[in-house]
């Protein structure tokens, strides 16, 4: 479904304003959505076995979930223990604002050594990130409207092609809160097709931030359905600058409003192993985290160490 019928906002600084056109009918089947998701978070979820509580490979429905969530592939120890993989499912992050190029070239390192997903840096070092990762498989993931989401829809949309012509391969940006909980529901919309549109033009993924903590559950609802409107590949929790960060029952509520064509990133907080657990077990394929190297660390049994 899509909300804009009018033409995407394609240039940069100075271009004419992004217009959103919402017919009385496109508007009435946004408010007809949101009522529906807003009836099924009411729902009583399902009776679980005993061994969901837990990530274990012990149960066939447990791993059904799994799938049906979204995953595309799932690792399993023969002999039990922690899943194989997890590198391939983090965003290795810096974007604390005093990084240095030091450390950003060591999160490149370690990101190329451990194979994760992707690193996921502030715009100013992706050029850099871009030239350290060539020839690995790891992406450069950049943010946008980052942290607080509080800058114009144009202004995301140049950031966001900008971080692409540097080399980003992947865009996390944040929404308009004030926007959302004003209940101004076109200009969230706006926001988030400013990122998305371009993203799909150039074949980058896109990742909304909702910033759950700041969010009643249905607002949260609400937003998860506009970026699924929009066009974005993935809804993400938090910032991580946040007033909270990831939890289980946010990655549910989010995982059940989006099904299986979204992924969710779970981010902030998520410090060690059994924290990436709970939140795949929530519904979340990917997870963002500065503790990446001892998250992979602990999965092989290892003693977590920087390397």
């Amino acid at each position: 479904m899509s909300l804009s019928s009018g033409a995407s906002d394609r240039a940069g600084v100075g271009a004419e304003p992004h217009v959103i056109k919402m017919t009385r009918e496109e508007l009435q089947r946004l408010i007809d959505v949101i009522v529906e998701e807003l009836a099924a978070a009411g729902a009583q979820p399902a009776a679980r076995c005993s061994c969901h509580s837990v990530f274990r490979e012990c149960c066939p429905d447990r791993l059904r979930g799994v799938i049906d969530a979204g995953a595309t592939r799932v690792g399993v120890h023969a002999a039990g223990g922690a899943p194989s993989g997890v590198a391939a499912m983090i965003d290795h992050t810096l974007l604390k604002p005093d990084a240095t190029r030091k450390e950003i070239e060591e999160l490149c390192r370690e990101a190329a050594q451990f194979q994760f997903a992707t690193v996921c840096v502030n715009p100013a070092w992706v050029a850099l990130a871009a030239a350290r990762l060539a020839g690995t498989s790891v992406r450069v993931c950049s943010v946008v409207g980052f942290p607080l989401g509080a800058t114009t829809a144009d202004v995301k949309g140049y950031e966001a092609r900008r971080a692409m012509f540097d080399g980003a391969r992947e865009i996390d940006m944040v929404i308009n809160v004030g926007a959302l909980k004003s209940g101004d529901l076109r200009a969230v919309e706006r926001d988030i097709d400013a990122v998305t549109t371009p993203c799909r033009e150039c074949g980058v993924l896109s990742k909304v931030i909702i910033e759950a903590a700041l969010l009643t559950d249905d607002e949260k609802i609400t937003a998860c359905t506009l970026a699924k409107a929009a066009g974005a590949d993935y809804v993400k929790t938090s910032t991580g600058f946040g007033p909270g960060g990831a939890t289980a029952a946010d990655v549910a509520l989010m995982r059940r409003v989006v099904g299986a064509e979204m992924g969710v990133k779970a981010a902030g907080g998520v410090r060690d192993l059994e924290g990436l657990k709970a939140m795949v077990a929530a519904g979340a394929t990917r997870v963002g985290a500065s503790a990446g190297v001892k998250i992979v660390q602990q999965s092989r049994g290892e003693t977590a160490r920087r390397t």
